[in-house]
């Protein structure tokens, strides 16, 4: 792949998800990210699972360089301020005002580096009411209202991955691209903010565009009734998700599908507006057809009549999939001390060549003697390239 990012350097003081998740992106597009961690405890992420190399610690951060520094002791601030002199990006995804008390804020940093792109991730923003407040993933996604979109009043839990985490990472990764895109345009290096509740308002944008507009308060079953999505357990007890949207033709061939053309006969189910005014009741009615064969002949029949569908996977049966093997999407190396590593590669082509190479997730501080080698030596093989 092309590497679109080489010669960009990436100090990252990042820790969980958000800040990790938006050097990663960037790591994956070729940058060379140094995660600056504390030593002998790493990123909290490190230990979820015990030890130092948690299946979470690893979803966040291949591709990456460790390093760890206690800059409370004079060498190690003198050498984490060399790493910035060598930077054009540095994250953190700290409490306000814990930068600066780590001599990491930015107008320091700025100092030391003109020519920086400095990154801020925060759970509610740097200013404000709730500015000092602890903010996790669940938090997020309660304040913007997106997690109101995903519980079933019915039965009330938590669902999903981190959405919330990853979502403001991947923003934060957007802004310091447009941020870097700036500074080779006018010479100008950005200051980059976004927080989690600003990163999840934006990706409910539909939900609140849906109030601004219309005065609506939507909810869980809002979109997919309009949408007419529906996910139905076949006999085989496996699961079969259909998008049926607004053509017409993708209900003709359900119906063909089903051996049921009488359904249009039905006036809950003749249009598209009657369908959405029924949606519970149509519900009710693929439930008991779905259930009278497997999923693998829904899918066939389904698949013959051009029916927007997919099987309900789990993360196993997705890998299996022939189109995910088509796609290359699991990628694999080995670390010389860890063992082998699969992740997911990086999904965006560039020049029509798909990345296959991926460099798997440090060990703490594995490469502290590299980077100071690096610096000490004072030659940066990327300069030419800025």
């Amino acid at each position: 792949m092309n590497k679109v990012l080489q010669g960009v350097r990436v100090i990252e003081q990042g820790t969980f998800i958000t800040g990790p998740a938006a050097a990663m992106i960037l790591a994956d597009m070729g940058a060379d990210v140094i995660k600056v961690e504390q030593p002998g405890t790493g990123d909290p992420f490190r230990a979820f699972r015990g030890g130092l190399y948690s299946p979470h610690f690893q979803t966040y951060n291949r591709n990456k360089r460790s390093i760890t520094l206690n800059q409370k002791l004079p060498e190690d601030q003198a050498v984490f301020d060399d790493l910035i002199r060598s930077a054009d990006v540095y994250i953190q995804n700290f409490r306000p005002g814990a930068a600066e008390r780590l001599n990491a804020g930015e107008a320091r940093l700025r100092e030391l580096n003109p020519r920086l792109v400095y990154c801020a991730i925060s759970g509610f923003g740097q200013t404000g009411p709730a500015a000092q407040r602890p903010s996790y993933d669940t938090v997020a996604q309660a304040t913007s209202a997106y997690l109101n979109l995903l519980v079933n009043p019915a039965d009330p839990r938590v669902v999903g991955p981190a959405v919330a985490d990853a979502m403001t990472g991947y923003y934060a990764a957007f802004g310091i691209l447009g941020a870097l895109y700036e500074r080779g345009r006018r010479g100008r290096a950005s200051s980059v903010e976004v927080s989690m509740v600003e990163a999840m308002c934006h990706f409910n944008l539909d939900a609140f565009t849906h109030l601004l507009s219309e005065g609506e308060v939507m909810g869980p079953f809002s979109r997919p009734s309009v949408s007419q999505s529906y996910v139905l357990r076949c006999a085989d007890g496996k699961w079969v998700a259909l998008h049926m949207s607004s053509p017409e033709k993708f209900w003709q061939g359900l119906a063909t599908a089903m051996r049921r053309p009488d359904i249009f006969l039905d006036p809950r189910f003749a249009t598209r507006e009657a369908r959405i005014e029924h949606y519970e009741d149509l519900i009710v009615l693929l439930r008991e057809i779905f259930a009278s064969e497997t999923r693998d002949v829904w899918c066939e029949r389904l698949a013959a009549e051009d029916v927007p569908h997919a099987p309900m996977y789990d993360t196993r049966e997705a890998l299996a999939d022939p189109q995910v093997k088509h796609l290359g999407l699991e990628v694999a190396t080995t670390h010389p001390e860890v063992g082998p590593f699969r992740t997911i590669r990086f999904p965006v082509t560039f020049d029509g060549k798909r990345e296959s190479d991926v460099t798997a997730p440090p060990l703490l501080n594995e490469h502290d003697s590299e980077i100071r080698n690096e610096l000490r030596r004072a030659t940066r093989p990327y300069e030419k390239d800025r």
